[in-house]
């Protein structure tokens, strides 16, 4: 019979104190006693999440997936720029990726390990970041396919598309995978030459070099330095990825990496971030009359107002749209989405068609 209870923190160190008295498990005692007792703090998060609905249930790690371990203070040495690691005689030879801030003292250390064999260490250190002075510029930002993003000065930034220039080795990888036998060891080997593309592919999306000097993190940076207020669109990803035609072009320009770096960024320096409205017409919306046009195909990327005349590339005229609504919701805290209640100004347009169409839809049967 199957018992259901939950096992606490606590309860689970004791049973770890057990497991390395036993010979088949004597292995544990090679290692230091803090990432096992993190990973089991780990894990009581996972349950506690998961019982509270925020989370599935959750799962055992495959080994070839890779894993990761967590040293707090008193499990590793910071001493003279290196690192020494609980029962590790010498210090790691590590290649920073960035220098450790003058006068910080790292809180905790985590190991990890990738599904493609490549190790790397993350150090968590507790530094002041001083706010950027103000700036008095503003900018919109158009996300997109051809152009990873378009900014409302003009400025576009090509999308790198390290997926598609993958897409062929990826392809090959794949195919000598499927041939292998299962549990064999050319089989391991193969599923390590899959793994090592696919990290050949993220590394592209986040070190990209567009213009020879600019890569992800860099333009991030560079556009919450130069501007007071950033305004982006608050794209439903998840929900674009179902157009099967565009769901992997959407993918590979990883849209929520980019806002992700641009939010924390933001926190960091004392800048503005606004997400508009994924409903507000900042395509088909006339950046100089405000006249909005019916429809607006994605083929289309050059239109002219049929009010004004007012010749538009699309991404340019879409991310001025955006800088103007971002900057009306951060000073008045405007409303830029079309509502039942209240129409505001060109919106109505959208409105009254929204609302014929939803009119003249049929309504489903309920499931039986």
């Amino acid at each position: 019979m199957t018992r259901l209870e939950r096992v606490s923190y606590a309860q689970t160190s004791s049973l770890l104190t057990d497991w390395k008295k036993q010979d088949e498990l004597d292995f544990l005692n090679d290692v230091s006693c803090v990432p096992l007792q993190q990973g089991l703090r780990h894990l009581q998060t996972a349950f506690t999440n998961f019982f509270a609905g925020r989370a599935q249930y959750p799962n055992f790690k495959k080994k070839h997936s890779g894993g990761s371990a967590e040293f707090t203070k008193s499990a590793f040495k910071w001493r003279d720029g290196q690192l020494f690691l609980a029962k590790s005689s010498e210090p790691l030879d590590i290649r920073w990726s960035r220098a450790i801030p003058g006068g910080a003292e790292p809180s905790t250390v985590t190991v990890k390990l990738s599904r493609s064999g490549r190790w790397s260490v993350s150090l968590l250190v507790d530094i002041e970041i001083e706010p950027l002075p103000e700036s008095p510029n503003a900018v919109g930002i158009d996300l997109g396919i051809t152009s990873l993003i378009v900014l409302s000065t003009g400025e576009k930034v090509a999308n790198p598309k390290g997926f598609k220039a993958k897409r062929t080795k990826l392809k090959k990888a794949t195919k000598v995978l499927s041939r292998k036998l299962h549990g064999s060891n050319n089989r391991a080997h193969a599923r390590l030459k899959v793994a090592k593309v696919y990290a050949e592919i993220s590394d592209a999306r986040l070190d990209f070099l567009p213009f020879g000097t600019l890569c992800e993190h860099k333009l991030t940076t560079r556009l919450v330095r130069e501007n007071q207020t950033i305004a982006v669109e608050d794209l439903a990803v998840k929900n674009m990825m179902k157009n099967r035609k565009l769901a992997l072009a959407i993918s590979d320009a990883s849209w929520g990496e980019l806002i992700r770096q641009l939010e924390y960024k933001c926190d960091w320096y004392g800048r503005t971030l606004v997400k508009i409205d994924r409903w507000f017409p900042s395509s088909k919306r006339c950046g100089n009359c405000g006249h909005i046009v019916d429809k607006l195909p994605l083929n289309v990327r050059d239109w002219d107002c049929p009010k004004c005349g007012t010749h538009h590339d699309r991404d340019v005229n879409a991310s001025k749209n955006i800088l103007a609504a971002g900057l009306a919701v951060s000073v008045c805290g405007a409303n830029v989405r079309p509502n039942n209640l209240e129409l505001i100004g060109q919106l109505q347009k959208t409105l009254l068609a929204r609302t014929e169409h939803s009119r003249s839809g049929k309504k489903q049967k309920p499931k039986s």
